[in-house]
């Protein structure tokens, strides 16, 4: 593993990001990407404890059954590994103690807070205190949306960005705590690190379609206190190259598209940190 960014993309159940998520993370520098099915975890055939980077895809856990991403996290916290006598989660418990990061897309973000991994308060990735839920519009949504980039949040994903552009498509994007004090500690400790916008403006909206799901302060996307777990509804992974773009056609663009960016801090991060 010395001096090589290795990757893990997750798989199965109902993902059907994973292969824009690896190609994302080769684009961002990875050395080493590999795409496993959780039951290839369940296994012991690959181990968490070989990779750096851990990549949670969008689609549909099982079904979106329960809710999204609640199946999944049940899966993820009682699920043993086979003749090792370890659960899936102490493993993920490990990764997350020895300075590695995790990414959560879309249902890989409703995962990570079915679990508890965010928003990791105090260190504790197991103590659920925020979900996702059903859109205000009571229907899926599929479009493009602004974001404007918390530059005072600890996220390693998006230092030195600014303003974003990315699709979402989803049904259960809005963002919700147990109560309003987990809310505003979120706030005040800069853990929100994407706010959905207007196109004119960095300032977080609450107005419809530009905030697709009614999310309270615009919340897009949350990190950890430590910056290296990220999870966010918008699909950077859908925005890898200019004819991704709605207005390839019509507008110059950079023939990079903006979703690398978030991998390519990633990975910049492993290298000057873990290699």
């Amino acid at each position: 593993m010395a001096n090589k960014v290795k990757v893990l993309v997750l798989t199965g159940y109902g993902t059907n990001c994973e292969t824009e998520m690896a190609h994302a993370c080769t684009l961002g520098g990875a050395d080493q990407v590999d795409i496993v099915h959780l039951s290839e975890l369940l296994s012991g055939e690959y181990r968490l404890d070989d990779y750096h980077f851990l990549n949670l895809p969008g689609g549909f856990l099982d079904g979106d059954d329960l809710g999204a991403g609640q199946a999944g996290a049940h899966r993820f916290r009682y699920a043993e590994i086979e003749n090792s006598g370890e659960k899936l989660q102490e493993q993920l418990l490990r990764f997350i103690n020895d300075g590695k990061l995790i990414f959560g897309v879309c249902n890989g973000f409703q995962l990570m807070v079915k679990m508890g991994m965010l928003p990791g308060f105090a260190n504790d990735h197991t103590d659920r205190q925020v979900s996702l839920t059903y859109n205000d519009s009571s229907r899926f949504e599929d479009r493009w949306v602004n974001l404007a980039v918390n530059d005072k949040s600890p996220c390693v994903f998006t230092k030195g960005l600014n303003s974003l552009y990315y699709p979402i498509r989803h049904g259960e994007g809005k963002f919700v705590a147990q109560d309003e004090t987990t809310m505003q500690r979120l706030v005040d400790e800069n853990l929100v690190a994407l706010h959905y916008t207007t196109a004119d403006s960095t300032k977080p909206t609450d107005q419809y379609p530009d905030n697709p799901n009614g999310s309270p302060h615009a919340i897009a996307g949350i990190c950890d206190p430590s910056g290296r777990l990220f999870g966010l509804m918008p699909h950077p992974e859908a925005f890898l190259h200019r004819t991704n773009h709605p207005r390839w056609t019509r507008e110059d663009l950079p023939e990079e598209g903006q979703g690398v960016a978030l991998f390519r801090n990633a990975v910049d991060f492993i290298r000057a940190n873990l290699l």
